[in-house]
């Protein structure tokens, strides 16, 4: 049973740094894209990283130049390093990784996610 672990969320001030991490568990294999999405009360859940199987990164141009998607392969880890962060960049982060997406996942930058994290909460104050 695959399974994503996120940590790493939490309180910071307009300008500061957050990184979360995502433990995956579960594939029998290690070559899968993944992904990080973010979603605020009463907004669909959007896009913000991914990293495909190759290795190939994807950033939504709202966090583009301030945040940085890297995986540890043999840790089974996904990260998120955010700078430079905003109160427009507070919401609830998700972890997500390939899978079935009929049961409420979704497609895009060329990968289905289909599996999700429990989402952990970054808040930015001014």
């Amino acid at each position: 049973q695959v399974r994503l672990i996120e940590s790493g969320g939490g309180s910071v001030k307009t300008g500061g740094s957050v990184t979360l991490s995502c433990v995956v568990s579960g594939y029998t294999y290690n070559r899968i894209c993944m992904g990080w999405f973010r979603q605020t009360p009463g907004k669909e859940r959007e896009g913000v990283a991914s990293i495909d199987s190759d290795g190939a990164l994807r950033y939504s141009d709202l966090v583009k130049g301030r945040f940085t998607i890297s995986r540890d392969v043999n840790n089974n880890t996904l990260y998120l390093q955010m700078n430079n962060l905003h109160p427009g960049d507070s919401a609830t982060y998700f972890c997500a990784s390939e899978g079935d997406i009929r049961a409420g996942g979704v497609w895009l930058w060329r990968c289905p996610f289909g599996y999700w994290g429990q989402g952990t909460e970054v808040t930015v104050s001014s």
